[in-house]
Order: C-alpha cells, then sequence, then structure tokens
C-alpha cells in the first residue's frame, strides 16, 4: 500500500492535477453569473491577454533549451505567420499554432539548426 502512495503518477495527480482542478470547477461555478461585457471582466480579459504576449515575447526574445539554436529572425517569423493564420482564418488560435509551428521547424530544418 505505501508503495503506491510513493509511485510518480499518483503523486502527479495528488500534487499537480487535483490542486488546479479545484480551482477550476470554482471559477465555474463562480463565473456563471457573471456579465461578460461587465468592465471588471473585459478588465481581467485584458489582463490575461498581457500576460500571455509577455510569455511569449520573453520565449521568442530569450528562447530556452533548444529553441535558442534556432535563429531569432526564424522564430520572429514563426510568430508573425502564427499571428496571420489565427487572424485570417477565422481568429483560429488551432489555426495560428499550427502554422507558427510549421514555419519554425521549416526555418530551423532548412538553416541547419
Amino acid at each position: 500500500m505505501s508503495k503506491l502512495l510513493f509511485d510518480p503518477y499518483v503523486a502527479l495527480v495528488l500534487v499537480g492535477f487535483l490542486p488546479s482542478e479545484v480551482w477550476r470547477w470554482l471559477g465555474i461555478a463562480v463565473g456563471r453569473g457573471l456579465d461578460e461585457k461587465s468592465e471588471f471582466i473585459q478588465w481581467v480579459r485584458a489582463v490575461a491577454i498581457a500576460l500571455v504576449a509577455g510569455v511569449v515575447t520573453r520565449i521568442v526574445l530569450f528562447p530556452p533549451g533548444a529553441l535558442a539554436s534556432v535563429p531569432l529572425s526564424v522564430r520572429l517569423a514563426a510568430l508573425t505567420c502564427g499571428f496571420l493564420a489565427f487572424y485570417f482564418i477565422h481568429r483560429s488560435p488551432l489555426a495560428g499554432v499550427l502554422v507558427g509551428e510549421a514555419v519554425l521547424v521549416a526555418g530551423a530544418l532548412a538553416l541547419g539548426g
């Protein structure tokens, strides 16, 4: 029985998944009664978008791991193409990610990275 408690998958569920899942369900319960057009919700949405933009910018300009071997010009081109795909393909995040990733991989392979 004690071996089950030290299983890494059990630990991952107990420490990684469940604590965040509680907050997600709480957010759903609280968020049902909120007006999407309220100034507070618009402010929260703007802050969330700014945080994601900041993280993406940091990854592009100061890449971790193997991404550091890809030239900045390729990373910027992938970011630009991904954004344009998102914008022009019905604001689809999936399209933006797929196109951006394809440009990044193609650019890295073309330059021998």
